[in-house]
């Protein structure tokens, strides 16, 4: 069952998406090579908590860590860990909060400062597809709209489509119907009506669409091992189409002053 947010449900949910984005931002200022996850994980973790909410993955079906944070060939779901991030490092980086009874949620991709152009095209264009998404949340489409436009826009520069994991619902509960995924057909899949919260997420490698499971449990890698790339919004559908509720430009300001992460041009 789709549950469909009131005016106020939406700007509680924005809320807490903008404290994702600002979340996300203080990771980028501290972001360098030689810092570890583990203190990423628990600078964000403070950053929340400092500001009247909490992590809304720390503890999600067992998950341990405020952040999930997954290099190269990390897809999602990466476990924070006690590692030395390296100078050619690409890092998504997705976050939750949780307050007011509502969760946020947003990701996004960093590379560090050596990452070369090969790289940061995906990067590029995945952000770019995410955007092509967001396009089509508008009432009278059909969540197939948003897939095709995120498969179609990808595909054509070459790059792959993670099947496996898909966008979601978001509300009082941190995933709630409908699944959006990346891929799918014009014109199949729910209606979109007014009051849609969904969180649209492309993951889009740069070799093979094909992943599996890290030994560690839960982070999500490719199978080639090439590098992937994420990033993720979470949008209300209205009359004029669709409200970003969370804010990736608070992340960029603080990459422009930020020497050890490589500047991305988030085109919209």
């Amino acid at each position: 069952m789709i549950y469909y947010k009131t005016p106020e449900d939406i700007e509680h949910i924005r809320e807490s998406c903008l404290l994702v984005s600002k979340t996300l931002a203080h990771v980028a200022s501290i972001l360098r090579p030689g810092i570890t996850g583990l203190a990423i994980d628990k600078a964000a973790e403070e950053f929340i908590l400092d500001h009247g909410a909490k992590p809304g993955f720390k503890g999600y079906r067992g998950f341990p860590g405020t952040l999930c944070i997954s290099p190269n060939e990390g897809v999602v779901h990466g476990i924070p860990k006690d590692i030395e991030f390296k100078e050619d490092d690409v890092l998504s980086i997705d976050c939750g909060s949780y307050m007011n009874g509502y969760y946020g949620d947003s990701a996004f991709t960093f590379a560090m400062a050596g990452v070369d152009d090969e790289v940061m095209e995906l990067l590029v264009t995945t952000n770019e597809s995410l955007y092509k998404g967001i396009e089509q949340a508008k009432v009278g489409n059909r969540i197939g709209d948003i897939s095709h436009a995120i498969q179609q826009y990808t595909e054509d520069k070459g790059y792959a489509v993670v099947r496996e994991l898909v966008g979601h619902g978001i509300g009082k509960n941190l995933h709630e119907p409908p699944e959006v995924p990346n891929f799918g057909r014009r014109g199949r899949g729910q209606k979109i009506k007014e009051g849609l919260v969904i969180a649209i997420e492309p993951m889009i490698n740069l070799g093979t669409k094909a992943v599996k499971q890290s030994d560690d449990g839960w982070t999500i890698i490719t199978k080639d091992l090439k590098p992937s790339a994420h990033f993720e919004h979470t949008i209300a559908v209205t009359g004029d189409g669709a409200d970003i509720l969370s804010n990736h430009d608070l992340i960029v300001e603080v990459i422009k002053n930020n020497p050890e992460i490589r500047k991305i041009s988030l085109k919209k």
